[in-house]
């Protein structure tokens, strides 16, 4: 009995010295804040250049990558299963890419250095793929009508084109993860308008390169289809190189955070740690969990201070002080690799908490994959005329509906809406963010089953009343291809919802140094779809090619049942919303300052009332 009354005695020195130390330390915290040369926030006047960057950015990007399907399968002359999965594949590896670009973002350069070079990357990138359609040795032979007398790209070829491929890569893995992330730095957090004008830029960021896409998925599309592909690649890259000076001309003004240190080392230590630590038997207190948890902040930390959270305790025991543990004497631990602050545990928590989130956004983005690439196929064999012209809409253009449905959602949601359900709810935006997701993904379903529908119309008419043959592909079916239009509106406005409620969820839950990665989990989850939509795609054609029904995704889709593949992907969605739902009654959102100073001071007086006890005897 004595033994064990010594060393719990001994355990709580080391505790309470801390919280003495804690209390200095923030003490010094703000002589250091208030010494500190204040920064000068722009706001919205930085904001031309970041929004033009932007946009003129996402008009050479997108105006190369909406129409590459088509390019691959008609100047590449690439079957359409590969093309798709191609596609897919290079999707998926520049969204991944993100992580990377945020963690050198974040660790070494800055958002400001990144989005500099990555931007001057994707110039490089997309005048390499206007180079393949320029010159004629850079391109296979044109395809005849029937697929016997096409020949494919030469491994010169291909490498040339990888290598465009290679550089959009590299620029999207910066320019993505920090272009959100560096818009929102040029507001002040700390104030009532900052707070607003974030929010605001959010949903007219969204508005901005959405409008940029429209322009790309019509005019650039049509310029590439029916004029010249190397004209139409040719002005992307153009638009690219002025999307370069746009963002240096705004050099001056913009508010540029710096890098302080790899957040990533951080939550490996918090591990790390909690793993060595596993042996200790004992977890911190409920009601006072400072009175056994290692709570140093640095002085001039980037991240607003975290209140204690009762989720994944088991992390906790990374900053449980023991006999072992050393202090320096700034209150900092000695060894990091042995000891993590609470602060620290709690940043790994913000991570924690949102995987659950984001891995429901992963098959969330397979509905709107599909309409990306799969759609274009029906389009092809679908009535592309408008009225009773000869003129036709771009296959690659369609997808232009769902970011005009975007473009005319967003402002009326932001202006309209949100004031009215403010009243109603008291919520700054009207609602919460997972419940504006839910709502997307509950369209997204309807969407799919729409899609379905219109499929089994589609594919009806083309074998009952065709208008003609498409080359290589089969007939083309008397639906008009303005058909299209319901499942794409329902998609963009599920987007409207889900989309950009995932980016301001990211951006609004990960502490300050991590919001570059917060972002590029964004993408990593439509890169998750992007591959998961290749195996799908890969499973099902290879699967169904012996099946009674025949082959569901055939070169022609009118030999095809793409109306079942819908369906599939629908009850996926099913599935997916009622996880999402369960996942949304757990989850917590992070707290902030003022949570963080109420539940402090409510620990600290705990702790005095304990510490006071314990030296009384009573």
């Amino acid at each position: 009995m004595v033994e064990t009354e010594t060393k719990s005695d001994t355990n709580k020195k080391p505790t309470m010295e801390n919280n003495e130390k804690y209390v200095t330390q923030t003490q010094q915290q703000h002589e250091h804040d208030d010494d500190d040369p204040k920064i000068n926030y722009r706001g919205w006047k930085a904001m031309p250049f970041i929004i033009g960057n932007e946009t003129f950015e996402k008009l050479g990007a997108i105006g190369t990558l909406a129409n590459l399907l088509v390019y691959l399968t008609t100047v590449f002359n690439l079957k359409n299963i590969t093309a798709t999965n191609m596609i897919n594949i290079f999707n998926g590896s520049t969204n991944f890419a993100t992580l990377i670009g945020a963690f050198f973002s974040d660790t070494y350069f800055g958002r400001y250095k990144t989005l500099g070079f990555c931007t001057t990357t994707s110039f490089l990138g997309l005048l390499v793929i206007q180079l393949t359609a320029a010159f004629k040795n850079l391109h296979p032979p044109e395809c005849g009508n029937e697929s016997s007398t096409c020949k494919g790209p030469t491994a010169g070829q291909m490498a040339f084109l990888l290598c465009g491929f290679g550089l959009l890569l590299i620029g999207a893995a910066g320019v993505r993860p920090c272009n959100l992330a560096f818009g929102a730095d040029q507001f002040n957090p700390n104030t009532e308008s900052g707070k607003k004008g974030v929010n605001s830029f959010f949903n007219w960021y969204f508005f901005t390169f959405t409008f940029a896409q429209m322009v790309s998925l019509t005019l650039i599309v049509y310029v590439q289809s029916n004029v010249s592909w190397a004209l139409g690649l040719g002005i992307p890259a153009a638009l690219m190189l002025l999307s370069v000076v746009v963002f240096f001309l705004g050099t001056k003004i913009y508010v540029k955070v710096q890098p302080s240190g790899s957040p990533i080392t951080s939550i490996v230590q918090v591990l790390v740690v909690a793993i060595k630590k596993r042996g200790l038997k004992k977890l911190p207190q409920k009601e006072y969990p400072m009175l056994s948890l290692f709570n140093y902040v640095p002085p001039k930390s980037l991240n607003s201070r975290l209140p204690y959270t009762h989720q994944f305790r088991a992390l906790d025991k990374a900053a449980i002080m023991t006999p072992q543990d050393k202090i320096n004497p700034d209150g900092s631990a000695a060894e990091p690799w042995k000891l993590c602050s609470m602060q620290q545990v709690e940043e790994v928590k913000c991570l924690v908490r949102v995987l659950p989130i984001w891995f429901s956004a992963i098959l969330y983005h397979l509905v709107i994959v599909q309409q990306h690439t799969i759609l274009v196929f029906q389009a092809l064999q679908s009535d592309r005329r408008v009225g009773h012209t000869n003129f036709k809409i771009p296959a690659a253009s369609y997808y232009v509906f769902l970011m005009l449905c975007m473009t005319l959602w967003l402002p009326i949601y932001d202006r309209i809406l949100v004031p009215l359900m403010r009243r109603v709810t008291g919520k700054e935006a009207g609602i919460t963010l997972l419940q504006r997701m839910g709502i997307g993904i509950f369209l997204a379903i309807l969407s799919m089953i729409v899609s379905a529908f219109v499929e089994g119309h589609r594919r009806s008419l083309a074998l009952s009343s065709p208008i003609g043959m498409q080359p290589r592909k089969g007939a083309i079916s008397s639906m008009s291809a303005l058909v299209l239009i319901p499942q794409l509106a329902l998609a963009g406005l599920s987007e409207s919802f889900t989309a950009v409620g995932q980016v301001e969820f990211y951006y609004k839950q990960f502490p300050e140094n991590m919001r570059s990665i917060g972002q590029s989990l964004f993408y990593c989850g439509m890169a998750g779809s992007s591959y998961l939509s290749t195996l799908l795609i890969s499973i099902v054609h290879k699967t169904t090619a012996k099946s009674a029904t025949g082959n569901w995704l055939p070169e022609d889709l009118n030999k095809g049942r793409l109306d079942y593949f819908y369906f599939m992907i629908a009850v996926l969605e099913v599935m997916n919303l009622g996880y999402f739902l369960m996942c949304s009654r757990w989850y917590k959102y992070k707290g902030n300052n003022d949570s963080y100073n109420n539940n402090s001071s409510i620990e600290l007086n705990g702790v005095t009332e304990t510490s006071e006890t314990s030296i009384n005897g009573v």
